[in-house]
């Protein structure tokens, strides 16, 4: 009896026992899993890949931009990078663009943040022309603008647009922001404007096709709406405006658009002269009937939408009429001439 009491308290002791290993072993094993699969998070197989940007804006919370990390795949796990940011403060982020990975570790992630921006951004306001983007592009560190303007004639960056034959891309560029990556080189950059210039035309309806049904060819499209763009001035106008030149092209008269003479001159608007007026140019629309050979600038969406699709209507003739650039627009010269008067009184010419 004492016997079996003794070994029945034994066989308790050892199964208290086996319970306690078979626990800690149980955690150590749950410990290990949590802990290799935190080191893939924060050291993940394979080299880094793709490119992601991220933009921290002035002010912006840590958090925010932890959230952003996340959204845009830089970082695997929020889980796991939260857990890391518990040991590991996320640095100081400065205001600009960072040019980052996927599938980089979080210590690589932090470094790339704590560096500073590398990525820069460039405007590309709707009206600009070739020779002006170029300017601006020469601005940027490690671009220079020889080199894009060497890319812009080398015919190796081509646009659906460009008639046969033709190598220009005047007027072929998207305005908008581009983010420029370190490395960076210009004729890939040049690239991406023309292709982000066929995607904002294609949504707004600006194709050879609807060129055809105006009586155009998808070039003349595009230098209609680069006319629109300049002498438009704000959204608001350039549906009238381009109804205007159809107008006047389908009535045979010269188009006498400012912005084509300034364009033949190299400059960026003001007054035209009745002496601008006779420097005998293709692109003098006051000296010849139809449209110049090339755009005179980079159209807008606005301004794309509006050429290729414009309203109905009889005018012939628009001037400006106040400081926020709303135009008056005219079927008869007689008509035009009472708006000059008004925008003249209001100090402002025609």
């Amino acid at each position: 009896m004492v016997r079996s009491v003794r070994r029945a308290a034994r066989q308790r002791k050892f199964r208290r026992r086996r319970i306690v290993l078979v626990s800690v072993l149980g955690v150590l094993l749950v410990i290990l899993a949590i802990g290799g699969w935190y080191e893939l998070q924060a050291n993940p197989l394979g080299k880094p890949n793709g490119t992601v940007v991220i933009n921290v804006s002035r002010g912006e919370s840590s958090a925010s931009v932890v959230s952003d990390l996340i959204d845009k795949g830089v970082v695997s796990s929020s889980m796991a990078y939260h857990f890391y940011l518990f040991f590991h403060q996320l640095p100081q982020v400065q205001p600009g663009g960072y040019s980052l990975q996927h599938n980089m570790s979080f210590g690589q992630v932090d470094r790339s943040l704590s560096g500073g921006p590398t990525v820069t951004q460039l405007a590309v306001p709707a009206g600009l022309t070739l020779r002006e983007l170029s300017y601006r592009v020469g601005q940027l560190p490690g671009l220079d603008a020889k080199r894009f303007q060497a890319a812009v004639q080398s015919g190796k960056v081509h646009s659906p647009w460009q008639p046969a034959g033709s190598a220009s891309l005047e007027g072929l560029v998207a305005p908008g922001t581009y983010a420029v990556l370190p490395g960076e080189n210009e004729q890939h950059l040049l690239q991406q404007m023309v292709n982000r210039f066929n995607t904002q035309a294609a949504k707004v309806g600006a194709t050879p096709k609807q060129a055809a049904k105006l009586g155009l060819t998808p070039s003349q499209l595009i230098t209609v709406a680069s006319i629109v763009q300049k002498e438009g001035y704000i959204q608001s106008n350039m549906p009238k405006v381009a109804r205007v030149i159809y107008n006047r092209l389908a009535q045979g008269m010269p188009l006498q658009m400012d912005s084509t003479v300034l364009y033949s001159l190299g400059r960026d608007g003001g007054p035209v002269t009745q002496q601008d007026e006779q420097v005998d140019t293709p692109y003098n629309t006051y000296l010849h009937s139809g449209l110049p050979p090339t755009p005179v600038s980079f159209p807008s969406p606005a301004a794309l939408q509006a050429a290729a699709h414009p309203p109905a209507g009889s005018w012939l003739y628009f001037v400006v009429m106040d400081k926020h650039g709303d135009e008056a627009f005219a079927s008869t010269f007689q008509q035009q001439q009472a708006n000059e008067a008004i925008a003249s009184s209001r100090g402002l010419g025609s």
